[in-house]
């Protein structure tokens, strides 16, 4: 059975993908790449092979590679500067005779009109893999509910403001754990069941187009507490993530509460869903999983006593 490689094995996705994968009987088919090998010595114990890969260090991704069929790109945190490291681990792929890479992509980024700053960096990174010479799976995942819902979510519940430049834009986000899941469905197929998704691009979408005056107005119902929805300006929204100390460039080292923010991605993000780039809703979770993508009014209910405790 082919190894499966992961590369950022160690962050967020990475983690849950690779518990999945163990709990699919896969632990000794995984090999884990990482900046910090440390962070994942319980997976040796787990029957996981880890390895010392960085994207910002090509000559390290050669070894990490090797003996892998297949691999999942995880894309990198700082956009607007990650194309380079993308190419690092798939010419190291290509050179190591990996047969079909899965990559995370992004929903929405056929359009040349979509002013999104990520959409530079997935659009250059899928043309890369496809000249790759190796079978590729596209995974455009939608605008991750976790993001807005329980990392914004708490402050927005203490200012009583859910401030954005988004207007009454649409999209359906999703639960970063059904893309996971997604995934992992691309990446455990045996045989030709895995090979009906080479050459496929599947848009992983919550299950419906919600503006985020209507998921404000959730949070209040589901909490029982007030929360207005703000529509500001880009030059606004610009303004008070500068008054955050958000850098408008990926900077790096430098975060805000731990995360790799810019405000060129937030700021071209919200002007994205307002201008209606994003409003891409699929069923494709369910085609990959068998079972439907769960709803953001799920995500608050599951998580609404740390939302009025914040």
């Amino acid at each position: 059975m082919d190894k499966i490689v992961i590369t950022g094995a160690s962050g967020n996705y990475g983690r849950g993908l690779t518990d999945q994968l163990i709990a699919a009987g896969r632990a000794a088919d995984l090999i884990l790449i990482t900046r910090s090998p440390d962070k994942l010595a319980h997976r040796l114990v787990e029957g996981c092979t880890v390895r010392y890969g960085d994207y910002d260090k090509p000559e390290s991704l050669a070894d990490a590679v090797q003996g892998a069929g297949s691999m999942l790109l995880i894309s990198g945190t700082r956009v607007g500067a990650r194309v380079a490291q993308h190419k690092a681990a798939i010419d190291a792929a290509a050179a190591a005779g990996v047969r079909h890479i899965a990559y995370t992509s992004f929903i929405g980024i056929d359009d040349p009109a979509n002013p999104a700053e990520v959409c530079h960096d997935h659009a250059e990174t899928e043309a890369l893999i496809r000249a790759s010479g190796m079978a590729w799976t596209m995974l455009r995942d939608a605008h991750y509910a976790d993001s807005m819902i329980l990392m914004a979510g708490p402050g927005v519940m203490q200012s009583g403001q859910w401030v954005s430049n988004a207007g009454d834009g649409l999209e359906a986000m999703v639960w970063r754990d059904d893309c996971i899941a997604s995934a992992a469905a691309v990446l455990t197929g045996k045989g030709p069941e895995s090979e009906k998704h080479w050459g496929q691009i599947y848009n992983i979408t919550g299950p419906e187009l919600q503006t985020f005056r209507e998921v404000a107005a959730l949070m209040a119902e589901i909490t029982g507490r007030p929360v207005e929805y703000v529509s500001t300006t880009d030059a606004e929204q610009y303004a008070m993530f500068d008054a955050m100390g958000i850098p408008r460039r990926p900077v790096d080292d430098q975060s805000v509460a731990g995360i790799p923010w810019n405000s060129d991605d937030m700021v071209t993000f919200g002007q994205a869903i307002r201008e209606g780039f994003l409003a891409v809703c699929t069923d494709d979770v369910e085609r990959l999983t068998g079972r439907k993508a769960r709803s953001v009014r799920q995500m608050i209910a599951d998580n609404v006593e740390m939302l009025r405790g914040a």
